[in-house]
């Protein structure tokens, strides 16, 4: 059984996701990717990360082929991009993001980053979108603690999608404090980070030998560790869909955490939040 996080509405969202960023941008891929996630949903990992400017609807049309059949299996999360997010444009948004997906309802439905849109529009489209059943709740992505401060009906706001890992740490300080007191769950993107830094470390790797674990595995735990963090990693392999389940029921110790806090320090300040 897959653990998750509590959401403020009740539900659950499972700890482990399966993000889709770059899947549907080329047509000779789309069998591929679409087992990949028909392979997450066989080993239970139910939630799947999209967004309308991901392939221009293209991941969104690859997560639609892959779950068709299988809606009751998925939990489906897609992004409004910020040039969408006026009232009617929210709406509009939603609603191609439905028929691209094929499903008449999104489980969680971000605000990709904030643009100049009044977020108190955004907001009332998203609680249009729930009185019509388009949507089950809504969040944020990319957003930092003055950012949240400014929303409205912040006790709505039902996840924050950001980038998290060791290499990047700055929501540690301030941010996942200020989520975790607010109920508001982390959504955890690029959580193996970039460029191999990260996966190829030593002190990963020798976290990842005591255990008898992969890398990456340890560096999945590393970031669910915390309350109310979830992580959406992306593959495009068969094999690392499974590898990455594993990290689920990996328990790392105080000295395995202290171990990687030499490697990647913890922030000792604030600095502005990383996005990509």
């Amino acid at each position: 059984m897959m653990k998750t996080v509590t959401l403020p509405d009740g539900r659950g969202l499972p700890v482990m996701g399966l993000g889709t960023w770059r899947m549907g941008e080329r047509g000779s891929d789309k069998a591929a990717e679409t087992r990949v996630i028909q392979k997450a949903l066989d080993l239970g990992i139910s939630l799947i990360d999209t967004a309308e400017i991901y392939g221009n609807g293209g991941s969104e049309r690859v997560v639609g082929d892959a779950i068709r059949g299988r809606r009751d299996d998925a939990f489906i999360v897609s992004k409004v991009a910020p040039s969408n997010a006026s009232r009617r444009g929210t709406i509009r948004a939603c609603e191609a993001s439905l028929g691209y997906l094929g499903i008449e309802t999104l489980d969680l439905y971000l605000l990709h980053w904030r643009g100049g849109v009044p977020l108190a529009e955004t907001v009332e489209a998203f609680e249009t979108l729930k009185t019509q059943g388009k949507i089950r709740a809504w969040g944020v992505s990319n957003f930092d603690v003055d950012d949240l401060e400014d929303m409205p009906n912040l006790a709505e706001c039902s996840a924050n999608q950001v980038l998290y890992n060791p290499q990047s740490r700055g929501i540690e300080f301030d941010l996942l404090p200020f989520c975790q007191s607010h109920n508001i769950p982390i959504m955890a993107y690029t959580p193996l980070g970039q460029s191999g830094v990260v996966l190829k470390n030593a002190a990963i790797a020798g976290v990842a030998r005591r255990h008898n674990a992969t890398p990456g595995q340890v560096i999945l735990a590393w970031g669910i560790r915390h309350a109310g963090v979830v992580t959406i990693p992306k593959t495009a392999t068969l094999a690392r869909v499974e590898e990455n389940l594993g990290a689920v029921s990996l328990q790392l110790s105080a000295e395995d955490l202290a171990e990687i806090d030499r490697a990647f320090p913890a922030p000792r300040r604030k600095a502005s939040l990383e996005m990509l």
